[in-house]
């Protein structure tokens, strides 16, 4: 049925919901606001823009579901640490439907303007981000700032053993929903909303800008059976991805030839990641049964962990960044092929998982393995067909035994495997350099664009921080008595932490000097009046937690200054 949708800037006829670019026929629509990516960020300008009275539009570059096409345009040129092409999706839902879930707040020195490091911190303290915490929390299902404090999932704390004392060392919790979330499912009825349209199968080439470069007009798009479209808008929001926001604007470039936002050289430098890897086994000087949350559980629909960082006063003196570990016990299955074939197929068959954790209502279910808390791995989410499924079955059949000690613990719960040796999951913040960049690489996808190619490493600043880590974490589990740590981090070669995260943070950084910066505090591109940011991309420092909450608030922040600058545009334009 096709119907006439009104707003402030005219009438036209289209067709609700989910709406599939290649299929379509006649003119497109002119929106208020154009939104490229369907992922985390640009899901939430969506849903906190449908009762403003504008138009949106949503492009996803994929469709409904995975396809060859989605996953040909993830490719990536990396230099340095690997990107994974399944942490750049292109599928209703972006990242988040490969993502685990895990989140937490940045922390308070990630905004400060730390000396140590070349490039200014965030224009604005963390207490600007607090209502927009809250309101992920409230509206997307982040867990709620109270599960943070002493009193939240800290106060299973209590239930261990394991009751160190640290000095020199802070405690900080790392929460994810025991399902969760995906933004293309959890909010596909903001598609069915009169002024809200998700384009599928709708490929962003570049943005077209006046020859000043500095108003956007339209952008322009690609269909999978080679149609090109041209779409308008009064506004538009670059929100795919950390690596692909800026290489969009690299692909668009004023009549002087310049990149769109680039007069300072500035777009795709400062890039950022967590590389994470593991290193260093801590050998209990009491073994244990449990220590729920030093070592990971289930309780209360979340899952989570208390993870170990040097206070930030330990920070600021030796002038070093904001790192952690987590602990994860070593059992006899760890690391076991078939334990985690056998844990993705549980975690596949829907009803068998909800199944187990309804039998075990308001129980604290403890890890036996870290496979369980969905980390990215290659056999979790690479593609599957039904050779590759058969492969998963037969890792089980060929590790039964494993598998059978695996389930016999894990169900099994008056019977518990003691743990003696605990190994340490590193997770780094990585300063932000100049070097560190999204370019063009000479590489094209088959709609003819140049490729990305992302060049990161750790740097001596990286490395030094997490060795310091490391130096305090021996000395306070020897004053605590916990144990001793095993490992010498400072003499490990090559460098061991060398893993991509999958958090793409810092290429189209935030700031209010254009000369270190690519979009200022509202997130809009500077020199450009309508061309806006979101996601990860905008991080002027990552810190150590996992972005998405952080990007869903900004995301918030961001919706509510398209809607002020809607009501008052020629205040704005004065600016």
């Amino acid at each position: 049925m096709i119907r006439a949708r009104s707003s402030a800037t005219g009438c036209y006829p289209v067709a609700p919901m989910i709406r599939d670019l290649a299929a379509h026929e006649g003119p497109l629509p002119e929106y208020d606001v154009c939104i490229v990516g369907s992922g985390p960020a640009g899901t939430t300008v969506a849903v906190e823009l449908a009762d403003s009275g504008l138009r949106v539009a949503v492009l996803e570059s994929g469709t409904q579901k995975t396809s060859a096409r989605g996953d040909r345009l993830r490719r990536v040129d990396s230099v340095g640490i690997t990107i994974k092409d399944y942490s750049r999706e292109r599928v209703l839902g972006g990242a988040s439907s490969t993502w685990a879930g895990l989140s937490s707040p940045l922390d308070p020195i990630d905004f400060e303007r730390r000396p140590w490091l070349a490039a200014p911190g965030w224009p604005f303290a963390r207490a600007e981000l607090e209502p927009y915490y809250e309101a992920a929390a409230a509206r997307y299902r982040f867990p709620p700032r109270s599960c943070f404090a002493p009193d939240g999932f800290a106060r299973l704390r209590a239930k261990s053993p394991l009751q160190p004392a640290f000095e020199r060392l802070d405690e900080k919790v790392f929460l994810a929903r025991a399902t969760p979330q995906h933004f293309g499912r959890e909010h596909r009825a903001v598609y069915e909303r009169e002024l809200v349209d998700l384009w599928v199968d709708a490929t962003v080439l570049r943005l077209e800008a006046n020859g000043a470069g500095s108003h956007v007009d339209a952008v322009s798009v690609r269909t999978s059976n080679g149609r090109t479209e041209r779409l308008r808008a009064r506004s538009f929001v670059l929100a795919c991805g950390g690596i692909e926001n800026a290489r969009l604007l690299l692909l668009s470039r004023a009549a002087d030839g310049r990149a769109l936002g680039n007069t300072n050289d500035q777009v795709g430098r400062w890039f950022m990641n967590h590389p994470k890897n593991y290193f260093g086994v801590l050998r209990l000087a009491n073994p244990v049964e449990a220590a729920p949350y030093w070592f990971g559980c289930l309780h209360d629909g979340f899952a989570g962990y208390g993870g170990l960082r040097l206070t930030e006063d330990e920070q600021r003196r030796r002038r070093v960044l904001n790192s952690y570990v987590r602990f994860e016990p070593l059992f006899p299955w760890s690391d076991n092929r078939g334990v985690e074939a056998f844990i993705l197929l549980v975690k596949r068959a829907t009803f068998v998982l909800r199944s187990f954790t309804r039998t075990k209502a308001g129980e604290v279910i403890e890890l036996r393995d870290y496979a369980e808390t969905g980390d990215d791995s290659t056999l979790q989410n690479e593609r599957k067909g039904i050779v590759g499924w058969l492969g998963v079955i037969g890792l089980v059949l060929i590790n039964l035994h494993r598998v059978a000690q695996y389930v016999f613990f894990r169900l099994v719960k008056a019977v518990r495997p003691k743990i003696r040796r605990v190994r340490l999951r590193n997770f780094m913040e990585m300063e932000p350099r100049a070097e560190h960049r999204v370019t063009l690489a000479g590489e094209r996808d088959e709609d003819g664009k140049e490729l990305p190619r992302v060049t990161h490493a750790p740097t001596e600043l990286d490395r030094r921080s997490l060795i310091e880590l490391h130096t305090t974490l021996r000395a306070e589990f020897e004053r605590t008595g916990l144990g001793r740590l095993e490992g010498e981090l400072e003499r490990a070669e090559p460098w061991p932490i060398d893993q991509d995260a999958s958090h793409h943070l810092g290429a189209t950084r935030m700031g209010n000097d254009p000369a270190t910066s690519v979009v200022d505090a509202d997130l809009k591109v500077h020199g450009v009046d309508n061309l806006f940011c979101a996601g990860g991309s905008v991080f002027p420092t990552s810190g150590c937690a996992n972005p998405t909450f952080t990007i869903v608030a900004l995301s918030i922040r961001l919706a509510r200054h398209l809607r002020e600058r809607s009501t008052h545009p020629k205040d704005e334009e004065s600016r």
